[in-house]
């Protein structure tokens, strides 16, 4: 379900803006999007586990926000971000 150390290492030095930069967008989105990658494979076999759905559903929820803040205010960053990551607009 969750994400190893070395799997949310690999995703931040992909996809952050500078040296220490840990918490732009572009980061929490690729962060994001493994997360519910993972459960997303997690509800095949469990699929009643609906206390982990309303989590699911929550980080959707935040994904959404923080892509629609990246889509007003830099649409370059947002159209390459969604291609990177395979997400669909």
């Amino acid at each position: 379900m969750s994400i190893t150390k070395e799997k949310k290492t690999e995703l931040i030095g992909t996809f952050k803006r500078g040296e220490h930069d840990t918490g732009s967008p572009e980061v929490q989105i690729a962060l994001l999007t493994a997360r519910i990658n993972g459960l997303t494979d997690h509800f095949k076999t469990h699929a009643k586990d609906h206390a982990s759905r309303r989590g699911l559903l929550k980080m959707v929820s935040k994904r959404s926000g923080l892509l629609k803040y990246l889509r007003l205010h830099d649409r370059k960053k947002y159209l390459d971000l969604i291609s990177r990551l395979g997400i669909r607009k």
